[in-house]
């Protein structure tokens, strides 16, 4: 049976799955409502099996199963086949760089390679570095420490120790438990030595790396999701963290070539603020990151960068440093590794080189530089490192040499990634408190919002370059949502009276230290309910928030050695700052900047969802949602709520959706490759509208900076229209000629005029 043709991609929807709320079955059930809001495709996080009772699904121990868990093949089969029969598709996520070995009796692969060692028909599948330890044993820190080995038992043909077992490989179960250890192909270790036989997925040692490059390794993993494509299940993919791989590009062709000319791929591609994207991968663009980084920067006003700068003084830090450290510290595994292949490779060392390596790292601005677009990139960092550190001359130019050898050119790229993402995401975004709505996946906090130039500017190349590229606005990897930043940013256009606030709550709620009191307070303001009603729930939420924040800082404490008194004394200030008299200062505040917020929040969705590419809604956000980091983003959506809102439209943000969504897929061809002309207002308030048209049958028209904008301004500015009838998808009144900025936003902050057809 032929299968079913591939379905355009007009929009997606994105639903985490998970076995315990959101199984193929419930995700069948939602398509009633998904197909009324407007949505193309649902695009699902990963749905091959994953450790048991995983709530994201990227920790996968079997690519070549689909997720019992989820509803199996079956569940998978009815969900496709449900959504064809509405017209709609199914995007789904994979997860190629790493699988899952917390629990290696989960994972047939890495069970047989613990087993039998390099004998195992498995062995080439992961990146082991049989060469760590002296007897050619797989090292696994997975202990407290070295010391609770000595807790091992035997159990029949595993080694245990409390629930978790490792297997014993076939003749060698005799004898004591140290005795039989002595005897694997692993050798188990404590997690702090700095000690990991296998690339990790950054410095996750749950995650062990896949050698995708290897054809074989790249069929076995991917037979699955050939059948997918085969069988006309889905129509395209979402490529977890490619930058991880040996090969990005030569990855991407052999998916394109395994699913075909038509499918819709794009690639989760981390973006530096001025970075190409390769123009020649084989994938319609990124997952958004970037797009994310323009949208929210237009809403940050420029007036606020020296009061807020200076209010956050005393926590700017050092990118470059910040590299340094993550590749001599929490990454000097895989460090030594990288240096170890450059010896190999020149038959020379040096002491120096570990050094070399890190400084080189700390002077790349993105996660790798071995995409031809980038080509200039390693050489400048190669000689900015040799002029900032002489000393380092020699061992450079030993980089530099073995960077001719495969094995050393590929460390250096993934271990690069690796450094970027641990420093900047995982320690900067959580340090650098100017204002914490730019520490975003993909953001430059640095560049203090975009100008509306820039970002029409931005919007042109893109809808000529990566016309179908993901835009997305909230995503599972995101610091914070949508609306959490909308309504920190709006903290940028009231910079003095903020900066004022914060400096006297501290006198009389005390912060543990500044610092983190200064990026914890934009936070609880961006979550703060405008009654002031804290409830339990949401109190434990800011716990858990601040526990990982200050954590993932490491300033005063983090995730290997916690100082559980200063992160007692961080909860404490929690709860004084929810209990006393300042919270009613901070409702107050909160109430100033709402509407301003909301209006952000309106204004930034509906530029998501008509400027070039393809919008994801990330599950919920259809309506206001004031979700922190993950797990807290994962919280279950309550859809039945969503349900009435829609069938009501009273509530903004849902209005925007729904009526942006269903002029999409009424006019595909207008939004997947109409071109982008920027329209400039006149008057007063002009740097307050942005507007565009998309071909020739759609206008959007958004408010910014509301905050500060005057009314009296608002009604003298206007935005031209060009000829003919235009009438708000949003709000059904039509206009021709010249309109003035205040009639347009006099329901909503923002504006979707259709061309009547005559």
């Amino acid at each position: 049976m032929a299968a079913a043709p591939v379905l355009p991609v007009v929009s997606t929807y994105r639903l985490q799955m998970r076995g315990d709320g959101m199984t193929f079955d419930d995700a069948l059930a939602l398509l009633p409502y998904l197909d009324d809001l407007g949505v193309s495709h649902l695009y699902l996080s990963p749905v091959l099996t994953a450790v048991t009772g995983s709530t994201h699904g990227y920790d996968v121990t079997d690519p070549t199963a689909v997720s019992a868990e989820l509803g199996g093949p079956e569940g998978f089969s009815r969900l496709s086949a449900a959504a064809r029969a509405r017209g709609m598709g199914l995007i789904v996520d994979i997860v190629p760089n790493h699988v899952g070995v917390e629990r290696p009796e989960q994972n047939p692969w890495w069970w047989d390679v613990l087993t039998h060692g390099r004998e195992s028909r498995f062995g080439s599948f992961f990146d082991i570095d049989w060469d760590l330890d002296p007897d050619g044993r797989i090292v696994l820190p997975v202990l407290g420490s070295d010391a609770d080995a000595d807790a091992l038992t035997v159990d029949g043909e595993v080694l245990r120790l409390g629930d978790r077992v490792w297997p014993i490989r076939p003749g060698t179960g005799a004898g004591t438990a140290a005795e039989v250890h002595a005897r694997q192909a692993y050798r188990l270790a404590g997690w702090r030595s700095g000690s990991c036989g296998y690339r990790r997925f950054f410095s996750i040692t749950s995650l062990a790396a896949v050698r995708q490059e290897d054809p074989d390794v790249f069929d076995a993993s991917h037979a699955e999701i050939g059948r997918w494509f085969r069988a006309g299940l889905v129509d395209g993919l979402r490529v977890d963290h490619i930058d991880g791989l040996t090969d990005p590009a030569g990855y991407l062709a052999r998916l394109r070539e395994l699913t075909g000319p038509d499918a819709w791929i794009v690639a989760e591609k981390i973006l530096a603020a001025d970075e190409p994207l390769e123009p020649r991968l084989p994938i319609a663009g990124t997952t958004g990151y970037d797009v994310l980084r323009e949208i929210g920067g237009l809403f940050v006003d420029p007036d606020g960068v020296e009061p807020l700068t200076e209010l956050a003084r005393e926590t700017r830090c050092d990118t470059r440093e910040l590299k340094a450290e993550a590749a001599r510290g929490t990454l000097s595994s895989e460090l030594a590794r990288l240096g170890r292949a450059i010896v190999r490779t020149t038959g020379t060392d040096d002491p120096a080189l570990p050094e070399a390596i890190a400084q080189l790292l700390s002077r790349v601005g993105g996660y790798r530089t071995d995409y031809r677009v980038l080509a200039p990139v390693l050489p400048e960092a190669i000689s900015e490192t040799i002029s900032a550190a002489p000393e380092l001359t020699s061992a450079v130019q030993l980089i530099a040499t073995a960077l001719d050898q495969p094995e050393p050119a590929s460390r250096l790229q993934q271990l690069c990634g690796a450094v970027t993402a641990k420093a900047v995401e995982d320690t900067l975004f959580y340090r650098d408190a100017r204002l914490v709505s730019l520490n975003e996946v993909g953001g430059t906090p640095e560049r203090f919002g975009m100008s509306t130039g820039e970002f029409h500017q931005r919007a042109v190349a893109r809808a000529r370059d990566w016309p179908a590229t993901m835009v997305t606005l909230s995503t599972h990897d995101t610091k914070r949502s949508e609306d959490v930043r909308s309504r920190i940013t709006a903290l940028s256009q009231c910079a003095d009276l903020w900066a004022g606030r914060v400096r006297r709550w501290n006198t009389v709620c005390v912060p543990p230290d500044e610092g983190t009191g200064l990026f914890l307070w934009q936070n609880i303001i961006g979550v703060w309910p405008v009654s002031g009603e804290v409830d339990d729930a949401l109190r434990e939420r800011l716990h858990a928030y601040t526990e990982k924040a200050v954590r993932e800082a490491e300033l005063h404490t983090d995730w290997e050695q916690p100082d559980r008194e200063f992160e007692r004394a961080v909860r404490d200030w929690i709860d004084a700052l929810l209990d006393g008299p300042v919270a009613n200062e901070v409702t107050a505040l909160v109430g100033q900047l709402d509407e301003a917020a909301r209006c952000n929040a309106v204004a930034q969705k509906l530029l998501a969802l008509t400027v070039p590419g393809v919008p994801d809604v990330y599950q919920g956000t259809e309506l206001f949602d004031d979700s922190l980091v993950d797990p807290d983003n994962r919280r279950p959506v309550d859809f039945a709520l969503r349900q009435t809102e829609l069938d009501t439209l009273s509530h903004p943000k849902i209005r925007v959706v729904a009526g942006a969504l269903r002029s999409r897929r009424e006019r595909p061809a207008t939004y997947l490759s109409g071109d982008y002309t920027p329209v400039v207002a006149d008057g007063p308030a002009a740097d307050h509208v942005i507007a565009f048209l998309r071909g020739t049958e759609v206008l959007v028209v958004v408010p910014r900076w509301t905050l500060k904008l005057d009314e009296s301004a608002c009604a003298e500015t206007t935005i031209p229209l060009p000829d003919g009838d235009w009438s708000d998808r949003l709000t059904g009144r039509t206009w021709s000629g010249t309109v003035t900025a205040d009639v347009l936003f006099a329901e909503l902050p923002g504006a979707l005029l259709e061309k009547a057809r005559v």
